[in-house]
């Protein structure tokens, strides 16, 4: 490869491959830092002061996206990018735990990994003086978990896109695939309402609890085909006051995923169906009959579907990094921030930051940094093999 000959791309490589101890000092200090969806900002602001010692001209959005800029020649814009969130509710104190090469603490992996990688890959530019043709964006965006509905992302193609080239997106620690394909889904809460009252005295009245419960066995009973590719999740259910209170209100939310949109559709459909049976059901079996159960709907989120075509400049740059690096990786598809720019036709992939992981989304996550700096030197060929480099 002859752009990783030239010499400041050389020193950037070097430096990376010599400095991972220090890269997971940051890695542990940012996920120390506690960033549920939405209360991002604490984190957000540690991120900017490193971000600023790379030498980049920071500021943060009108969304709490924190953003360093290093500027370049072209008009053409590479953003690289991080979410800050992660999906776990608001706690205390995280104090990651180390157990022989593991690190363990919510978040760890997913999106620590991908947020030391951004600082990694800032401050290796800044070692090493490469200086780029076009312009590199550094964020660390906010929304990507949950509810928060890519929102970090969104606003971020919002204000670039009209020179944005191509966005390469860190989340997680594997190197062995890149998401080129956008996983679709949809998020909807469910909530069904009464006039609730004691358990005892007003037994009889029509359940909320009842109702969604009587729903969500009904849908979990629906097919789901193994192609395309679907998924279906109750991930939360939500309501009453006391145990010995009838329930005035109760809630779900649903997660619906698919590789065939059209599967979204039928699913979401089957979903409503299956709500306003449990809740007839319900109220027919209610001794009390003059009384009647609410249904509302709220969506959510919905995240679009999308694909890198196989001849993308910006796919051929991941597999040139692969090559010389040595490392082996497949395409795959996922649901990440490359949803939004993916779906507008704009060049995007997700790539791990290094190292490995496990325990996504639990408490037990763990990240092991054994294998680190491949990671980082594969995420900087491809930035740098999208922006060029100057003599």
């Amino acid at each position: 490869m002859q752009l990783a000959a030239q010499p400041s791309v050389r020193r950037a490589l070097t430096w990376l491959d010599q400095n991972t101890d220090w890269v997971t000092e940051q890695h542990i200090r940012i996920v120390e830092i506690p960033a549920p969806t939405f209360q991002e900002t604490e984190r957000g602001r540690y991120l900017a002061g490193l971000l600023a010692t790379c030498g980049l001209r920071v500021h943060t959005d009108a969304v709490g996206n924190v953003i360093g800029e290093r500027p370049g020649p072209s008009e053409g814009i590479v953003l690289l990018t991080a979410h800050l969130d992660t999906v776990f509710d608001p706690v205390r104190e995280i104090r990651v735990q180390q157990k022989g090469r593991r690190l363990y603490a919510p978040g760890i992996t997913d999106n620590g990994a991908g947020l030391a990688t951004l600082v990694a890959v800032a401050r290796a530019l800044h070692e090493a003086g490469v200086r780029t043709g076009r312009t590199i964006v550094f964020a660390a965006n906010v929304g990507e978990e949950g509810e928060g509905n890519l929102l970090g992302m969104r606003q971020l193609i919002q204000t670039y896109r009209p020179r944005l080239h191509a966005v390469i997106s860190v989340d997680g620690a594997a190197t062995d695939h890149i998401i080129s394909k956008a996983l679709a889904s949809k998020r909807l809460e469910w909530s069904v309402r009464g006039p609730g009252g004691h358990s005892w005295s007003d037994f009889g009245l029509p359940n909320p609890i009842h109702a969604l419960a009587r729903g969500v066995a009904r849908f979990a009973r629906v097919p789901v085909p193994e192609q395309p590719r679907t998924s279906i999740n109750v991930g939360e259910i939500r309501g009453g006051t006391s145990v010995n209170s009838i329930p005035a209100h109760a809630s779900i939310k649903v997660d619906i995923r698919s590789e065939a949109p059209a599967e979204i559709e039928r699913l979401e459909h089957a979903l409503r169906e299956a709500i306003q049976a449990g809740v007839e059901e319900e109220m027919a079996q209610a001794r009390i009959k003059d009384v009647r159960l609410t249904i509302e709907v709220r969506e959510l989120g919905v995240r679009p579907g999308g694909e890198l075509p196989e001849d993308s400049p910006l796919l051929a740059a991941v597999r040139s990094a692969d090559q010389f690096l040595g490392n082996r990786s497949r395409l795959e598809r996922s649901s990440t921030d490359a949803n939004v720019p993916l779906a507008l036709g704009i060049p995007a992939v997700t790539l791990g930051g290094g190292g490995q992981g496990g325990g996504a989304h639990s408490l037990q996550e763990w990240y092991d940094p054994t294998g680190r700096a491949l990671g980082l030197q594969r995420v900087l060929l491809t930035l740098l093999l999208m922006t060029g480099v100057l003599p």
